[in-house]
């Protein structure tokens, strides 16, 4: 069952009323989506942020509104760049007989053969995007790399079929490599003698040929 935020309307739309509600600890935010007409409201900020924290930025939530509960999953949040604080978040009201589109972060586990030969892992892939069903959306896809050697890759393709859920990207993008070692330069201490024959032995071991 799906954890309940209490949310209430927002009468009044305009920024200062907004401002007031982060002031008293509150989010503005807006609902809209399945069977749902866009409707300003907001949430408290400490209820919602634990909600994000301990259910993911995927989750299903049922947003009760006024007495009103609707399944909803946070479609898009902002935030002040300075304060690093969440400022607004859009719900999207979902049919959970449906499909819907959602990005999923990308985790590598293990470590790869290749980085034990010294290798170097690189991760090209970050987020993937997904369709299913909004109860079948996982908090994130993890990728096993223990048997990836120096100079392979993982793409698409590789993972495709191991997931019940449909991925929005070609079967030719890569998610990660293993780039071979660095080779260190050669550095020159000092000059490099010229070639020929001392002009004073004095001194210098010779033999005859």
């Amino acid at each position: 069952m799906a954890d309940v935020l209490e949310a209430k309307k927002r009468q009044d739309k305009h920024h200062s009323f907004s401002r007031q509600l982060r002031r008293n600890g509150c989010i503005p935010g807006v609902v809209y989506g399945y069977q749902t007409e866009n409707t300003p409201v907001y949430v408290n900020y400490a209820e919602f942020e634990k909600l994000l924290r301990e259910n993911g930025r995927n989750a299903v939530l049922s947003l009760n509104v006024n007495g009103t509960q609707r399944n909803v999953m946070v479609h898009e949040v902002q935030t002040d760049p300075l304060k690093n604080k969440i400022i607004h978040v859009d719900f999207l009201a979902v049919n959970m007989s449906e499909d819907v589109d959602a990005t999923v972060r990308v985790i590598l586990s293990e470590e790869s053969a290749g980085v034990k030969d010294g290798g170097v892992l690189q991760q090209a892939l970050h987020e993937l995007s997904i369709t299913t069903k909004p109860d079948q959306i996982p908090d994130a896809i993890t990728v096993d790399v223990s048997n990836l050697q120096v100079g392979e890759n993982i793409t698409v393709a590789d993972i495709r079929g191991q997931y019940g859920f449909t991925i929005n990207h070609e079967d030719t993008e890569t998610i990660c490599s293993v780039l071979p070692p660095r080779q260190e330069e050669e550095i020159s201490t000092g000059e490099q003698q010229e070639s020929g024959t001392p002009e004073n032995l004095e001194g210098r071991e010779t033999s005859e040929a």
